[in-house]
């Protein structure tokens, strides 16, 4: 198949939107099919098109930026000769052109699959509220128009206002994930680094902004130490997000427990990343809101149990895996007894790695892909083994 990806930011830009993306790109690519990718050229010293691990990219200037999205003038003319020599387009969401995408398909009569990696919550504010409502009401018109779509978790599609109107032509496929195995004696010299032996170590990640709920996390630090009083936090991630100044507006419930948080920085590599994971006792997730969090995912791969918030979508890996707690969302006390219950009892929470990877399987999400992609391609549009409806 000659297959067109589209979304606003890809490698080198790291999120685990861009990092399903990318996986799955390059799996299809692998499997012999034509990928090219059309994205943003986000970074000026980025090239307008080179070829990375098999899959074509095409990146379009950027003129303006607008929150977390992008403003690329040249692109629907790029977009109209890019669609007019694909098979089938996938385009990856939040995506402001998403509209666009889904009436060209139409015109050229190319099926075009909406894959949804959570819906577009902004943080609080006057201008963040216009965003929100008009690139979503931008979205709902390319649902209405999409061939397919496609999202993580039944769960999450079904509890959506966006998407459940839309469970007659919505597929659940489990994202691509994929992660080396962790190599614990290099995680348990990184522990020893961080004066970290014999202490109870919790791990939170991901970007810093609202929907993330790491200010509850912060809250539930000292009720976890009133307990186990030797309990420390590390995160990897950036705090300092350009677009929005959620870490600035947590420094009230960081500071008083700063000498009780490690900050990592950015993790990019996989087999670090691995290693962080091996190197905590859990993994927490307080989000007030998530789709499907690959650092769930990455967590329970590298052997490392979770305590997550109870929110649509965020609870599959747990539900799924037994692998973790449940707690009440946007509870800091909840978090906190879930964490020192994990902690305390943590061999409960364990699975055998094979057992995760039965569920969790690159290979397994790029066939799912593959699959639906051939059969619409073809001119079908069954329903997958998982149809969320």
């Amino acid at each position: 198949m000659r297959i067109l990806m589209i979304l606003t930011y890809y490698h080198p830009h790291w999120t685990g939107l861009t990092a399903y993306a990318k996986r799955l790109a390059e799996g299809l690519a692998r499997r012999g099919h034509a990928v090219t990718v059309l994205t943003s050229r986000h970074e000026p010293q980025l090239p307008l098109e080179e070829s990375i691990a098999g899959v074509r990219v095409v990146r379009l200037p950027v003129g303006a930026r607008m929150s977390r999205g992008v403003v690329m003038p040249s692109f629907p003319a790029a977009l109209w000769k890019q669609m007019r020599e694909a098979d089938v387009v996938q385009i990856h969401t939040p995506l402001m052109e998403a509209p666009l995408v889904t009436l060209y398909g139409r015109a050229l009569r190319r099926p075009v699959v909406f894959t949804h990696h959570g819906d577009l919550v902004m943080p609080a504010g006057a201008v963040n509220r216009v965003i929100e409502r008009s690139v979503t009401s931008l979205m709902r018109q390319a649902l209405k128009m999409a061939t397919r779509i496609t999202v993580h978790s039944g769960d999450y599609a079904r509890n959506s206002r966006f998407l459940s109107p839309f469970l007659y032509k919505l597929d659940a496929i489990y994202p691509p994930s994929d992660l080396p195995p962790p190599d614990k004696v290099a995680a348990a010299a990184w522990r020893r680094e961080l004066g970290l032996e014999q202490r109870p170590v919790v791990g939170f990640a991901g970007r810093w902004v609202e929907e993330k709920g790491f200010d509850y996390l912060l809250q539930a630090i000292p009720r976890v130490r009133t307990v186990m009083p030797d309990a420390h936090f590390v995160y990897a991630g950036e705090p300092n997000i350009a677009y929005e100044d959620f870490y600035r507006k947590c420094e009230p419930y960081l500071q008083p427990v700063r000498e009780h948080v490690t900050m990592l920085g950015l993790i990019t590599d996989p087999q670090k990343l691995a290693n962080f994971y091996a190197l905590v006792d859990l993994f927490a997730l307080p989000s007030r809101t998530d789709c499907f969090p690959s650092t769930q995912v990455e967590a329970v791969l590298s052997g490392t149990p979770l305590v997550t918030a109870d929110i649509p979508g965020a609870r599959e890996v747990v539900s799924v895996t037994r692998m973790g707690l449940l707690v009440p969302p946007r509870d800091a006390a909840g978090m906190a007894r879930g964490i020192l219950e994990v902690l305390a009892n943590r061999h409960a929470y364990v699975r055998p790695p094979e057992e995760i990877h039965a569920t969790f399987n690159l290979e397994r999400s790029v066939t799912e892909y593959e699959s639906l992609l051939a059969r619409l391609a073809a001119g079908g549009a069954s329903d997958s083994r998982r149809s969320a409806s």
